[in-house]
């Protein structure tokens, strides 16, 4: 059985820092890209950042290229997503998710196999 477990989430001032983790049991992450998503109330679903299965490689939003970072811990079957700098507009729920037809490079997918709980994650004065 897949799962994918979120946490790190949480209420952190401006300008501060956060770092979310994804756990992942049932596949492996040399053979699925993972990605992280965020919904905030009101808007639609946005692809925050997303690494690849094979090499590791990553991308990131524009919005927050510089202040984000995806990495992964195969050994720990985890995916990590440092964010730095954080901003009010980050507010949002932010959830990992894969699917066997994504990819980091591929076309947008509307549906995935595989999602986590979501953890929340607040930027406020």
């Amino acid at each position: 059985q897949v799962q994918l477990v979120e946490s790190g989430g949480g209420l952190v001032q401006p300008g501060g820092s956060l770092r979310l983790s994804c756990t992942v049991s049932g596949l492996s992450l040399d053979v699925y890209d993972i990605g992280w998503f965020r919904q905030a109330p009101g808007r639609e679903r946005e692809g925050v950042s997303c690494i690849d299965a094979s090499d590791g490689s990553t991308l990131h939003a524009d919005s927050v290229k510089g202040r984000f970072t995806i990495s992964r811990d195969n050994a720990k079957n985890t995916i990590y997503l440092q964010m730095d700098d954080l901003k009010p507009e980050d507010t949002a729920i932010y959830y990992c998710a894969t699917d066997k037809y994504y990819y980091c490079t591929g076309p947008k997918l509307t549906n995935f196999d595989y999602w986590g709980q979501g953890t929340q994650v607040t930027v406020s004065s």
